[in-house]
């Protein structure tokens, strides 16, 4: 089970986009707070519609207590558009954390500097950046597609 972490998401919609994208493709989600919204927000609910009890979810009170419960930190890999890998160049596995930052901000510059794999999603200069619900089904597809869609 692959496992998706949103480090202090700010838009309820999103979250709820990436619930539902979890459960089709059985994955955890993690939550690390603060949120920009309640989980209780009928905007998350909504847009993970009737999917959201289905959901394998986790929370944590913030980044700390989420890194202290990752067992392999050579498995973690964070998502950046300053980095100089390509997502799909990545040899991903079950069991795999795939970090995301905040919607306006992304992952801090300390952050980053806490684990070594950092991946970006190739875009043209047209765009700053692709709404997180997007970038977490782009990279979530490929680690699928590398581990395989049997098991679903």
């Amino acid at each position: 089970m692959l496992n998706i972490v949103l480090i202090e998401p700010e838009i309820p919609n999103n979250t709820g986009n990436i619930g539902r994208l979890c459960v089709g493709m059985d994955c955890r989600l993690h939550l690390v707070h603060p949120l920009g919204f309640k989980i209780t927000d009928t905007a998350v609910k909504r847009a993970g519609l009737d999917y959201w009890p289905h959901l394998d979810l986790s929370e944590y009170e913030n980044a700390a207590q989420w890194i202290a419960s990752v067992p392999d930190p050579d498995r973690v890999f964070l998502m950046s558009a300053k980095s100089e890998t390509v997502y799909y160049d990545a040899k991903f596995r079950d069991g795999d954390w795939l970090v995301f930052g905040r919607e306006s901000v992304g992952l801090s510059p300390d952050f980053m500097q806490l684990f070594g794999n950092h991946l970006k999603i190739p875009k043209s200069g047209n765009i700053r950046s692709y709404n997180i619900a997007n970038s977490v089904a782009f990279v979530v597809g490929e680690a699928r597609r590398q581990i395989g869609f049997s098991d679903l």
